[in-house]
């Protein structure tokens, strides 16, 4: 078979583990003996060769379809991390022809919210099978080994605003509300207003019943509105991974956005997950499962990508930049093992084998890329200058009823 033999072809070219392939009783090793990562992967049907052909696409069809399984999926997506810069290598003559047959994502308010629909309307229980009792879906920070994810969410809730230097004189904007952890943390450790803004109706929905709950109405305003569309100033604002949503033609447009909306002396949090700056290029094609099954329309900023729109769109400066990849591996393990744990508790997700094993895919594909550095995740401090007469925080944010297009958008390149 072809496709088997171009496969194999592949494989022969590991250098940084070793895979041993296992089918119909017939074993083959691939990859240099001996080697510290070391996986068995068993085919159950021989239509997986023509999938694998396909990319990261292929392998995720063909895993979800049951055409494969792996001893240790984790240990899989490491080698793979590490074989992937020699493999852009050879992509990247292909790209434009790629991106020609790609289906384009505008990442327009409309296509946005279809995005977003996709991947956090799935139902607040997919998420609360893996997340902690605050319900965050980011990086925790693990202060100590011992560690729980509560604990270690908190710690990184707190860390959030205490980079921000949060006082209750302060209004805080958070753009990307998620289940409204850090809203409601900032609110009732720290004393300041928040408004918070989602464009998902379950988040929307989920976020102001907990805000009710907590009596925090009078501190917290959730809103259901795009990023593009508030008005007004805040003294502070945090954005925690909200910016792969954005889609690499609104990098510019989303810090030009953040810096209008921040007052002079103002400071910025932003949490990225970011791409190797050399594998930017290839993250911009649409063809990842991550990027199409997962989180349709997605797209990872590297930190070059970020500091060059910083400054060429704001008047921000980077304060700090603090590198976290190493507790987002623990914190995906954690998932991942909740995730598993708890799939029987609801029916929907048991009975779908093939949602489920999605799930199992990508999490343990995304702890891989973290355990081996490809993608990280890092927590950018960045502050507006004083500006001498200034009003302030001036008018406080809010959504826009009726807001125009911005006149020639610096997002389209």
């Amino acid at each position: 078979m072809i496709a088997r033999l171009a496969v194999f072809a592949v494989l022969r070219w590991l250098r940084h583990g070793r895979i041993e392939v296992v089918e119909g009783g017939r074993r083959r090793s691939f990859g240099p003996a001996g080697a510290p990562l070391a996986v068995t992967m068993r085919v159950h049907s021989p239509a997986v060769w023509r999938a694998l052909l396909r990319g990261s696409l292929g392998v995720a069809d063909s895993y979800v379809a049951g055409q494969w399984d792996c001893d240790d999926l984790v240990t899989l997506a490491r080698i793979g991390a590490l074989e992937m810069p020699r493999l852009d290598r050879w992509r990247r003559p292909l790209l434009p022809f790629k991106r020609l047959l790609a289906r384009v994502r505008d990442n327009s308010r409309d296509e946005s919210r279809r995005q977003i629909a996709a991947h956090y309307d799935r139902g607040n229980d997919l998420f609360s099978l893996f997340l902690d009792e605050t319900m965050t879906y980011s990086a925790a920070v693990f202060e100590s080994p011992q560690a729980t994810l509560r604990e270690a969410q908190e710690a990184k809730l707190d860390l959030v605003c205490r980079k921000l230097g949060l006082t209750a004189d302060d209004h805080l904007l958070e753009i990307g509300t998620g289940w409204g952890s850090l809203a409601l943390h900032a609110a009732s450790r720290y004393g300041c207003r928040v408004t918070t803004t989602t464009i998902s109706p379950s988040q929307l929905e989920y976020a102001t019943e907990r805000v009710a709950q907590a009596g925090l109405s009078d501190r917290v305003t959730v809103l259901r509105q795009d990023y593009r569309d508030l008005r007004g100033r805040s003294d502070k604002l945090a954005s925690i991974e909200m910016i792969e949503a954005v889609g690499w033609r609104n990098f510019d447009l989303y810090f030009a956005r953040c810096a209008e909306l921040l007052a002079p002396g103002g400071r910025m949090l932003v949490q990225a997950i970011v791409i190797d700056d050399r594998a930017y290029e290839v993250e911009k094609t649409p063809s990842s499962f991550a990027n199409t099954h997962v989180f349709p329309g997605g797209c990872l900023p590297s930190l070059e990508v970020i500091d060059r729109c910083v400054r060429a769109v704001t008047d921000m400066q980077t304060l700090d930049v603090h590198d976290i990849t190493e507790h987002y591996a623990t914190t995906l393990r954690h998932w991942r093992e909740r995730f598993r744990a708890n799939v029987v508790r609801v029916p929907r997700l048991r009975d779908d084998v093939g949602l489920r094993r999605l799930w199992e895919l990508y999490l343990s594909w995304s702890e891989g890329g973290f355990r081996e550095r490809r993608i990280r995740d890092v927590q950018i401090l960045l502050a507006r200058p004083n500006a001498s007469g200034s009003d302030g925080a001036g008018a406080p944010v809010v959504a826009a009823q009726h807001a125009p297009q911005p006149a020639g958008d610096p997002s389209r390149v």
